[in-house]
């Protein structure tokens, strides 16, 4: 249980509090845990969805989806998208170990910079014009489903990347849990979404798609396990590991293609 609330107190802006003192281990354990806490947020992002729909037209309740999911962690993935995209930025010097050093220290810095700003902005309007599309062209129920999913795959892609990366730093949240997620809780997080994905399937997905829910399914666990494996060596040479900051972006991206691999699937394959 404690470890379900510190997922709780990590990902959203739930004051939830934790009794007693918190191990590193069981910081690192409640990485399992991390979908469910996507479930609150896609369950708050299908609420959202029902009371705005009628009220606002889909664009307009596309972006104020967009809104509350950014306010239900508090921005916080998005803080870390534009930490991580103004440290690559950094111009090299030819050095390595030098350039790595630059970016860290950028990526520590509490300001954002311009670069930072359009991976906000350009992010937050391709989840826009995604959403708004989704709203457009499939069934309200169909768009439910997804709005409820993105975020337990965007969170569940955090475990992934924990498990394959190493801590780029010393210091600081994200080192918890570079250094102790291991397979066990990969294999929790997995059989959560496994499970999160089978009940929406029951409800919907399943009666109207039949067994392309399946194909999706998979086509949407491997190709963002993959991304998370490959962010993680793409960070190895940009950062010599990851951060707290690299998981944000990671969860930020993750996110978009998802939505994509959706939009392609309802426009290509149903």
């Amino acid at each position: 249980m404690k470890q379900l609330l510190l997922a709780f107190q990590f990902l959203t802006i739930v004051p939830v509090r934790v009794n007693g003192d918190v191990s590193e281990k069981e910081i690192a354990q409640s990485a399992a845990f991390f979908p469910l806490a996507g479930a609150f947020q896609g369950l708050l992002a299908v609420l959202s969805a029902m009371l705005f729909l009628k009220i606002f037209s889909p664009e307009i309740a596309a972006g104020l989806i967009i809104s509350i999911l950014i306010m239900s962690n508090g921005g916080f993935h998005l803080d870390g998208l534009a930490d991580t995209f103004d440290a690559l930025s950094v111009k090299s010097t030819g050095d390595r170990e030098t350039d790595i050093e630059k970016r860290l220290a950028v990526m520590k810095d509490s300001t954002t910079g311009a670069i930072g700003v359009v991976a906000i902005v350009s992010v937050i309007l391709l989840k826009f014009l995604l959403i708004s599309s989704l709203f457009t062209n499939s069934s309200v129920f169909t768009v439910y489903s997804m709005l409820f999913l993105m975020p337990v795959f965007s969170k569940w892609i955090m475990v992934i990347a924990m498990h394959h990366g190493t801590s780029a730093r010393q210091d600081g949240l994200g080192r918890i849990f570079l250094n102790n997620v291991n397979m066990n809780t990969v294999i929790f997080s997995s059989l959560l979404v496994i499970v999160l994905y089978i009940l929406i399937a029951e409800l919907h997905l399943l009666r109207v798609y039949g067994t392309g829910s399946v194909t999706l399914f998979i086509t949407l666990f491997a190709l963002l396990y993959m991304f998370g494996f490959m962010t993680v060596k793409f960070c190895n040479k940009k950062f010599n590991g990851l951060t707290g900051d690299n998981l944000g972006a990671l969860s930020e991206i993750s996110e978009i293609l998802f939505l994509m691999v959706i939009t392609i699937w309802l426009r290509h394959f149903i």
